[in-house]
């Protein structure tokens, strides 16, 4: 059986990209920002300065 997409990102726009959620069930408003960082990722996504931003790994 496949699992149908449970969240959406709606971007400025107006485009719709179509996904898979985890953790919290809830609507938000975020800036998508992109970290090019070649190491640390576990410091990346428990840094506060992240707060209410989306963390594209690039």
């Amino acid at each position: 059986m496949v699992k149908e997409f449970d969240r959406k990102i709606i971007l400025e726009d107006g485009q719709e990209y179509y996904g898979y959620g985890f953790g919290a069930n809830k609507t938000s408003v975020l800036e998508i920002v992109f970290n090019t960082s070649v190491v640390g990722y576990q410091e990346i996504l428990t840094d506060p300065s992240y707060t209410y931003q989306a963390v594209v790994m690039a």
